[in-house]
């Protein structure tokens, strides 16, 4: 039994397993149907406890659509529905519920803490489905995205992040940037620069990142573009200002120009301002790849978390 909750805490190894288990299972499903079980069918009968206390759209499909191709099922909790939430059961006891039902259990958070508390009570594998701090299973998948793509190891690309550098994606990008040794640029304004101490680990494990104030800059020569919405599901601020903050962080076919010709875009989804409608529907623009593909590494995932990887 094994976690996924943060990249820096799994083996490169491991994570560049899973991804070559993504890329093989998702060749064989080229004659498939979208619920047709693996022909492995490896998680027969195992159920997928999931809970989500943020909103969520292709985490919710992509893990349901993950489970049953590999032959297992999915039950979804609202934690609203829960006496965890009503403040009579303790997360202890809930954590103890669920071991005793399910095999496996996906959490999408408000809480770091809240993550890690279940952790400790659980008896099986916990997911990170996306935590204020940490969105690794969308990151992991953006890898596979980019490699397939690029038909490269994304250790000889150079990646650029646009936008706001203080949120959960883009902490996973930085710890990816180090388990699969590529060049990371992020052009982001001063006041919204990544965590320090995240910063200081990558700089420790010899991450290849360099920072810009001017998103032009970052941009050079880069193989990919990522950004995200600028207010995220975790920003409690004057929304207003923040985007003014942002109106020169905007990814246009001007900043595209300043990348390689072939370079593409990407973003996590849902959108806002901080992507032209020419890029995001445009033809360098791999967004709905992006997002379909999170199927075939969550299916990895699972089969890393329950020890069954090929």
């Amino acid at each position: 039994m094994k976690h996924f909750i943060n990249l820096r805490d799994i083996s490169s190894k491991s994570l560049k397993k899973i991804i070559l288990d993504a890329k093989k299972r998702k060749n064989l499903r080229k004659n498939l149907n979208t619920l047709d079980s693996d022909k492995d069918s490896l998680l027969k009968g195992k159920l997928l406890i999931q809970m989500f206390e943020k909103s969520s759209l292709r985490t919710r499909l992509s893990f349901y659509i993950a489970i049953k191709q590999l032959n297992g099922s999915a039950l979804t909790l609202r934690p609203d529905e829960l006496h965890l939430s009503k403040g009579s059961e303790s997360l202890a006891d809930t954590a103890k519920i669920i071991s005793t039902f399910g095999n496996a259990f996906m959490l999408r958070t408000d809480s770091d803490n809240k993550l890690l508390e279940f952790k400790k009570y659980l008896t099986i594998p916990i997911i990170n489905g996306l935590s204020p701090s940490s969105h690794p299973t969308q990151v992991l998948s953006d890898i596979f995205t980019i490699e397939e793509i690029k038909k490269k190891n994304i250790s000889k690309l150079q990646i650029c992040w646009v936008g706001d550098a203080s949120n959960n994606v883009i902490n996973s990008l930085i710890e990816a940037s180090v388990k699969f040794s590529f060049k990371l640029n992020i052009g982001s304004p001063k006041k919204y620069q990544p965590n320090k101490n995240l910063l200081k680990w990558a700089k420790k494990n010899s991450g290849k990142i360099k920072l810009f104030n001017n998103c032009i800059q970052a941009a050079k020569n880069s193989d990919v573009i990522f950004t995200d919405k600028v207010i995220s599901m975790n920003d409690k601020v004057n929304k207003a200002k923040k985007l003014k903050e942002f109106k020169n962080f905007k990814v246009t076919s001007k900043v595209m120009s300043y990348a390689k010709k072939d370079a593409i875009f990407l973003h996590c989804l849902p959108r806002g301002s901080e992507v032209s409608n020419e890029v995001f529907l445009g033809k360098q623009s791999r967004v709905w790849q992006q997002a379909l593909n999170r199927i075939y590494v969550q299916k990895s995932i699972l089969l890393y978390c329950f020890e069954k990887l090929r």
